[in-house]
């Protein structure tokens, strides 16, 4: 999408949501408005209402918003007094806006814009007043909110059938469960009904591909409030799974020259002061717990532990590079009303990896992750991303020499690997330049996964140091690095890109024997030992059902390949093989069938 399109939706999408508090306040008209900001698809609008808004509401509300779009009403800007706008605030009994205005700092611009009665707007306009005739506007047709935009000209401009209203959630003032709660509004708006219809559309086959639904359908995973929010439950199935993953992240990383670690989950507390943690990341941890008069914090981050791996002894710059590589689980402190599935959760394991390297090896290591990065996604399915590069931000550590090594490193990497990137002027971590990548699901969708960022800080805190080869104490740079994120949110991700139809190389069930009867059952099981040896994983049906219930099920269940054994399939010591995406094979060999399934699996492929 060009910038231009991009900043028409932004225009549409905030107009949106200034016709949906105009309108929920014409028809419900003691309700109190809040903040209505856009999002990546849509707006939406937090209201106090006493009497909460139900579904049957929306359509009331979406024909208002119709009727002031087709009513074409301009849109003015003003600029304000700040006591100006607190006296009228006040008058209109709006303390939700009175405490939007007393945030603003001293000095900014203080901004409202009008919907509706040009003669309210007096002073600074995007558009001339002069143009529209008061008469022709009835009195009843004017609001303004508090604002800074920006917004359309007339409301006009929004095509009434490219918007719709979506639903109705509860949400807490400014984030925090110790304020009120409101009732949000969420809506999508788009340029043309067609890229309305379009968004629906995949909005309904994401609804299909709910890796919560999945989850459970499928019997992957399970969140126990039994346990606590956010704490994930692998089950049996969900678990191979993540065995799978596991044993091929550790493969590719062996091979890559990478070096396992495994360190704790909790360290004293001093070890989070010293990289910062404790200061700048405190929100999102969990409380510390004391031990023997010592502090001890649940790690929320593998960073630190890494450093002291690193400095368990003094390196030589002839070591150079190493590589740190850990599966390491971290805890976060997420509040209840965020928590989403495997997507946002408590307690997570992320696919931690730490390069420490000379400043001439920068472009080397980076375009190594890369190459890493790359096989890994592709091998899983995930062809097509979007690149970010975000560079120095105003306030940061570290000398402009580092930094502008680092970033041209980065960005050297990228032009060998000739990905198109976005670069993010300023928009970088306080201690070092970063790469974003974000991959494409099935349905279009972008989803952040992989991340590397270069760190001048943490080398500092820790007091870092390698012997250069001039025999001086020098610091190495330092590069995090993760390709999943982490295993639970990039599981999530499988789920709905796969819709629960996993390639078989990772499907957790790859074949069900379906024995017709008893008498079958020796050969059955026969055949599910020699399979299970030769690697596959097989489960045999001992349910008993009709044949007809039992390939239902493994429909539901989204087996891959089902084979049918009855008194026939015996004589002619053969399997009647069906799969999912070919259909019916006919009868195989065993080996036959061996052979068939064994090509996909290496190639990492559906059947």
């Amino acid at each position: 999408m060009q910038q231009s399109d991009e900043q028409q939706l932004l225009r549409i999408r905030h107009t949106c949501a200034h016709l949906l508090a105009m309108a929920v306040q014409t028809l419900f008209p003691e309700t109190k408005v809040t903040i209505g900001p856009t999002t990546e698809t849509g707006f939406y609008y937090d209201f106090d209402r006493t009497q909460p808004f139900t579904p049957d509401d929306l359509p009331a509300i979406e024909a208002q918003m119709r009727r002031l779009i087709r009513a074409n009403l301009p849109i003015i800007r003003e600029e304000v007094d700040r006591e100006q706008m607190r006296v009228e605030i006040e008058r209109l009994n709006e303390p939700y806006k009175l405490e939007i205005l007393d945030s603003i700092p001293t000095g900014e611009t203080i901004s409202r814009y009008f919907i509706g009665n040009p003669d309210a707007g007096r002073g600074t306009s995007e558009i001339e007043c002069s143009l529209f005739d008061p008469a022709t506007l009835p009195p009843s047709e004017f609001w303004w909110d508090l604002c800074a935009g920006p917004h359309l000209n007339f409301t006009g401009e929004i095509d009434p059938d490219a918007f719709t209203l979506l639903s109705i959630a509860g949400a807490y003032w400014r984030g925090d469960e110790t304020k009120p709660q409101l009732q949000r509004i969420y809506g999508t708006a788009w340029e043309t009904p067609a890229q309305l219809q379009a968004y629906l559309q995949q909005k309904e086959e994401a609804l299909r591909r709910d890796h919560r639904k999945l989850g459970q359908d499928l019997k992957l995973f399970s969140i126990q409030e039994d346990a606590g929010g956010g704490l994930v439950f692998w089950l049996p199935r969900g678990a191979t799974i993540r065995n799978i993953i596991e044993d091929y992240w550790k493969k590719a990383h062996l091979e890559a020259g990478y070096q396992l670690l495994y360190t704790p989950h909790l360290a004293d507390l001093e070890l989070w002061r010293t990289s910062g943690h404790f200061d700048f990341y405190r929100e999102n941890m969990f409380d510390s717990m004391q031990i023997e008069d010592r502090d001890y914090q649940i790690k929320p981050m593998n960073c630190p532990f890494h450093v002291l791996a690193y400095k368990h002894e003094l390196h030589s710059y002839r070591e150079f590079p190493l590589r740190f590589a850990e599966l390491g689980t971290v805890y976060r402190y997420e509040r209840s009303g965020v928590l989403h599935g495997l997507m946002r959760v408590r307690g997570f394991t992320q696919d931690d990896a730490h390069i420490f390297c000379l400043p001439d090896q920068i472009t080397a290591e980076i375009l190594g992750v890369l190459d890493l990065t790359e096989k890994i996604l592709s091998d899983f399915g995930f062809k097509n991303y979007q690149v970010n590069l975000s560079t120095r931000p105003a306030k940061s550590v570290g000398s402009d020499r580092v930094w502008a090594l680092a970033t041209t490193a980065l960005k050297q990497a990228l032009n060998t690997k000739a990905w198109d990137y976005v670069e993010d002027v300023g928009g970088g971590a306080f201690y070092g330049p970063k790469i974003d990548i974000k991959i494409q699901d099935a349905i279009g969708r972008l989803w952040q996964c992989s991340t590397i960022q270069v760190d001048f800080n943490l080398p500092e805190r820790f007091d870092m140091q390698y012997v250069a080869d001039n025999g001086t104490r020098q610091r190495p740079i330092m590069i995090h690095r993760a390709i999943f994120g982490s295993l639970e949110r990039f599981f999530g991700i499988l789920i709905e890109n796969y819709a629960g139809d996993f390639p078989l190389w990772i499907s957790p069930v790859q074949l069900r024997l379906l024995p017709i009867n008893n008498e079958v059952r020796e050969y059955v099981e026969s055949v599910a030992a020699t399979l299970k040896k030769a690697g596959f994983r097989v489960e045999v049906d001992r349910s008993g059902d009709r044949l007809g219930k039992l390939i239902r099920t493994a429909e539901l269940e989204k087996i891959p390949v089902v084979a049918v054994v009855g008194k026939k399939e015996i004589e002619t010591q053969t399997l009647s093989v069906r799969t999912r995406q070919q259909g019916e094979l006919g009868q195989l060999t065993l080996p036959a069938l061996q052979e068939h399934l064994q090509q996909p699996i290496q190639a990492k492929t559906t059947l």
